[in-house]
Parts: C-alpha cells; structure tokens; sequence
C-alpha cells in the first residue's frame, strides 16, 4: 500500500485507538503539560469537528462534567453523553444566548483553522482573526481563574495576540506539540488563570 505524506504515525495510532482524528494527540499533549482537564470540568470546545478533541475531553472530565461543542458542521460521530453540539459559526455566534444556554464554563479549548490557500501571510491573517474570535468567546464565556487553549499560525502578528492574552490572563504560554505536522507553523497559546473582570 502506497504511503501519502499524511499517513503517518500519529494518523496511524488514532485510527487504532478509534479517536476520529490525529489532532487528539495535540490535545494529549497541551493537556499533559497545562494540567487542562479535571473531573467536573466544563469546557467549550470551538471547531470541534471532526470530534477527536471533544472525544478526549468528554472521557477526561468524568461522569460530572460537559462539553459542548460548537462547529459548522458535526462530528463523525456519537462522542459521549456528555457531549453536546451546537451547529454554528463562531463569527455568528449570540455570545449572551450562548452564555444563557451553557453557563460559565472552566476551560475553552480552539483548533479553529481556517481553509487554507497556500499563500502564508493569508492563512496567518485568516488564523489570526479565527484565534482573536476565540479569545473574544473565552471572554464572555469563561469563568474568572479558567484556561483558554488556541491554534494560530505563528507569524509576525503572534506577539500581539499574546498580549492581547497577557492582559487577560495571569499567565500565557506558547507550545507546539510534537503531534504538530512537520513544516507546519501552528502553536497553541495558552492562557491560564483568567482575571476576574
């Protein structure tokens, strides 16, 4: 069987372990190293589609924990009981009815990427603008002393979103799993303890 450049060994392993994508290794990782999720935790999981994340999530918070997650389209499948999808785009998102619905949440992770065309500094800014959109949710959404995990582009502008997160958090963090395809410019940001406002 003919290898593609995407059949690799994390691609491999998720399909072995039945997790609906490779990117839960990614989450895997953040999750070892930030300490992201605890039993009871409640989390908001931004372009959860295909689901690897939220699958992760939803064994990872327990019995007494949620996860909701938002996309355009749904996951590939049933995830868990503790599970719910709302189909939308984040752009059109009604922050106040959301909160209304869900409630404050501990923890809002973001893979958001955008649909890339090849031209870098077009994809950064696209990134860019889907990580900001993140941030402006974990605002309204989060609950004071939260985290806040999101996929960028890393570019020139990099730096301001993070101190754009820097004045919302008490800590912020850059990290790129060893999961991240070679070649690709994604890292995580993250922010830990949000400030009360």
């Amino acid at each position: 069987m003919k290898k593609t450049k995407w059949a690799d060994h994390y691609t491999r392993r998720a399909k072995e372990e039945a997790w609906f994508a490779r990117s839960v290794y990614k989450l895997e990782e953040l999750d070892k190293k930030f300490r992201l999720f605890q039993p009871g935790t409640r989390v908001l999981d931004l372009g959860c589609s295909p689901g690897s994340w939220s699958q992760y999530a939803s064994r990872k918070v327990g019995p007494k924990g949620r996860v909701t997650g938002i996309d355009i389209k749904g996951p590939k499948g049933h995830i868990s009981d503790r599970f719910t999808f709302l189909e939308a785009d984040i752009f059109d998102l009604d922050l106040g009815g959301l909160l209304a619905k869900i409630g404050k949440v501990d923890l809002v992770i973001s893979d958001l990427a955008p649909q890339t065309s090849g031209a870098r500094d077009v994809d950064a800014a696209r990134s860019m603008t889907l990580a900001q959109r993140a941030m402006e949710v974990a605002d309204h959404l989060l609950k004071a002393g939260g985290k806040f995990v999101c996929k960028v582009f890393e570019s020139s502008d990099t730096g301001q979103l993070r101190a754009l997160l820097k004045s919302r958090y008490k800590e912020v963090k850059a990290f790129r799993p060893k999961a991240v395809r070679k070649g690709s410019r994604e890292i995580y940001l993250v922010g830990i303890s949000k400030k009360a406002t």
